[in-house]
């Protein structure tokens, strides 16, 4: 992310949606960690972190999804914060506000994605000038999807998300995010994918190196592939594969998959248009549903200054 001088004293940085285009697993270590290849791309819906100095730390949380999160000890915001301030050897001073528009626990990375925006805003509020490769240290302690949420663009990213590597040209594709509203435990689909599979019943990595320079070559390139959580994630919350039809009978919808472990779903669309009629008939299907159209990203989001009062 880049930053403007905060001349008011204080920050506010998008912390974007991440979507696993794909996600294979190709192994795991002998201490328990799966290790996968995926595709990650970011949405542009966003939850969204304002950082004040402050002589504290503190976390205030508001937004539609605000009620799902406590502001306690485990929220991976204050986790950073604590975790950068200790890494700099200073006081995590800082007065924080998460607005929470995106689902939590599922699959689209909220927590990761506020946990690496916390990181950079804080970077920048304590003035760390630290490097990224030591921001992508710290966030991996937090978890495997950080540091591909530091590097904020479309990447391919392995190992247990300490390998990233960016994938080049990419089109600002139109999608569909669905979720059924009912949060789904990463950990309990990765066991429930490890019972179901067996051991040695992993994929092969899926990389490309061509530029994509539009949503009907990406759509092709991601059918080859596959989410490899996907039967357990039906397995723990069957309303998923009600999701995942919804967006198949869209007509113009080219490819419909679940994104990380769940429970959120995504369709690719080549059209601004088509994606806001598919989210339009399926909200009106599905009124409990969250459902937004929006678009992937190409570049990282902006950080900027909050205007003086």
């Amino acid at each position: 992310m880049t930053a403007e001088t905060a001349r008011a004293g204080a920050l506010r940085l998008a912390a974007p949606a991440k979507l696993n285009l794909y996600l294979h697993v190709v192994g795991r270590r002998p201490d328990g960690y799966h290790l996968l290849d995926s595709l990650v791309a970011f949405a542009a819906v966003a939850d969204e972190l304002t950082l004040a100095p402050a002589a504290d730390l503190s976390l205030a949380i508001d937004g539609p999804f605000g009620g799902s999160l406590e502001a306690g000890a485990d929220n991976l915001v204050l986790k950073a914060a604590h975790a950068l301030a200790a890494h700099a050897g200073r006081a995590p001073g800082a007065a924080i506000r998460l607005t929470k528009r995106l689902p939590v626990a599922s699959g689209i990375g909220g927590g990761s994605a506020d946990a690496a925006a916390a990181l950079q805003g804080l970077s920048r509020l304590w003035n760390l000038s630290l490097p990224e490769a030591a921001l992508a240290k710290i966030g991996l302690a937090l978890g495997a999807d950080v540091p591909v949420c530091l590097a904020g663009v479309p990447s391919f990213f392995g190992g247990i998300g300490d390998e990233v590597q960016s994938a080049g040209l990419m089109p600002r594709a139109h999608v569909v995010l669905a979720n059924p509203g009912a949060p789904l435990a990463t950990a309990a689909v990765f066991r429930a994918r490890a019972q179901a599979a067996g051991a040695g019943a992993y994929s092969r990595p899926a990389r490309w190196t061509e530029a994509v320079p539009d949503t009907v070559m990406l759509a092709g390139l991601l059918a080859k592939r596959s989410n490899d959580l996907t039967a357990a994630a039906i397995a723990l919350l069957p309303v998923i594969a009600e999701v995942l039809d919804a967006l198949e009978q869209q007509p113009p919808c080219l490819l419909a998959r679940l994104s990380g472990s769940g429970a959120t779903c995504f369709g690719l669309f080549a059209e601004r248009g088509e994606a806001r009629e598919a989210a339009a008939a399926i909200a009106a299907a599905h009124p409990d549903w969250w459902v937004v159209a929006t678009m992937l990203t190409a570049a990282p989001p902006q950080m900027s200054t909050v205007p003086a009062a």
